[in-house]
């Protein structure tokens, strides 16, 4: 069910999004791994004697795991939408396992693109824009077809949610990098 409704939201399909359930149990399973992996990585990082940086990064990357569900919803309640919140948070929590697959499309394009004599790191740059341009894409269909937002709606919940992820994963760490180098 799960990995029919992405493949078909992947190509544009509308009705993928009712392959996700629209409940708080289908969220906390979308978002168990989102957490799992990010902790995991924090006691290893903590084991090896960084404890600080684990602590960091975890609440960093968990923070932001969870800023998509809380801003998606306060959007979603605000243009009246709140019953399909859910589902589309859902179905955004799974796309991020998308990104195995993409990376594979973009070192085969970017191997394409150096074969036939482009720059390497260049064809790194346009490998890596292609595969933001699809996800920023996919989560401006997702949301579209989950909450059943207009275009512009749809362009604005998707630049919050980066915006968001974007600040709640890097500001602690940059702050962190900040404060040690002050101190050094």
């Amino acid at each position: 069910m799960i990995l029919r409704g992405l493949l078909l939201l992947a190509r544009g399909r509308a009705i993928g999004i009712k392959e996700f359930a629209n409940s708080s149990d289908a969220l906390a399973a979308s978002l168990a791994p989102l957490i799992a992996f990010p902790l995991v990585g924090a006691v290893r990082l903590a084991v090896l004697g960084q404890p600080e940086a684990a602590l960091i990064g975890f609440l960093a990357r968990l923070c932001a795991v969870l800023a998509l569900p809380v801003i998606t919803h306060q959007f979603a309640r605000v243009v009246g939408r709140e019953t399909l919140w859910l589902r589309t948070v859902t179905a955004l929590d799974w796309s991020f396992w998308l990104i195995i697959p993409l990376l594979v499309a973009a070192a085969v394009i970017g191997a394409v693109m150096v074969k036939a004599g482009m720059d390497l790191t260049a064809a790194e740059y346009i490998a890596m824009g292609l595969i933001a341009a699809y996800v920023l894409w996919y989560h401006w269909f997702t949301v579209r077809a989950g909450l059943l937002i207009g275009v512009w709606q749809a362009v604005l919940l998707v630049v919050l949610n980066s915006a968001a992820v974007a600040l709640l994963t890097d500001a602690p760490l940059l702050m962190d990098q900040a404060a040690h180098l002050k101190f050094a």
